[in-house]
């Protein structure tokens, strides 16, 4: 369930693209996720929600935001899973988490405290906000897995720049 005392935004889907991937990502793709952030672009996307965790969300906003003054009327959304979830980074990755949810043009809470369910809720409303996701999945277990096979059965596009942005997924 979500936070009660957070409004809940909804966006058009049709323009909508959420980011997902590993948390060990270390920015080596970011030219690869920039090219595929101006092609989604190109194609009428608008809106990129970030669910904000550490490594590949985290990096796909700020390159999402470096494009702003490039791409008129990008907006970035900061989909953040609980309040206080900056707390648990180490100081640089809690600054980096505090100056992405400072620029990004919408900011949304889901849950009010850390529960087991929280990511999933977080990558529940990604994959059901959006109709495209670009994703930095490697084909390893865990949460990204879980919102890139969400994402196959529901949206109609999907770029995973692990090895080419092109690339389409199946399960």
């Amino acid at each position: 369930m979500y936070n009660k005392k957070v409004k809940i935004i909804a966006y058009n889907r049709e323009t909508t693209v959420c980011f997902t991937g590993h948390r060990t990502y270390d920015g080596s793709r970011n030219e690869e996720l920039k090219a595929a952030i101006r092609e989604l672009y190109a194609h009428g996307y608008r809106t990129f929600l970030c669910g904000m965790a550490m490594g590949f969300d985290l990096a796909a906003a700020e390159c999402a935001l470096s494009l702003r003054k490039e791409l008129a009327g990008l907006r970035v959304v900061a989909v953040i899973p609980f309040e206080g979830m900056q707390r648990r980074f180490s100081a640089q990755q809690c600054d980096l988490f505090n100056r992405i949810q400072s620029e990004a043009d919408d900011s949304i809470t889901l849950a009010s405290c850390y529960s087991r369910s929280v990511y999933a809720l977080r990558n529940n409303y990604l994959v059901d906000n959006s109709s495209a996701v670009i994703a930095y999945f490697t084909g390893a277990k865990g949460g990204t897995a879980y919102t890139v096979r969400r994402a196959v059965k529901s949206l109609s596009l999907i770029v995973n720049i692990y090895n080419n942005p092109q690339q389409k997924l199946s399960f």
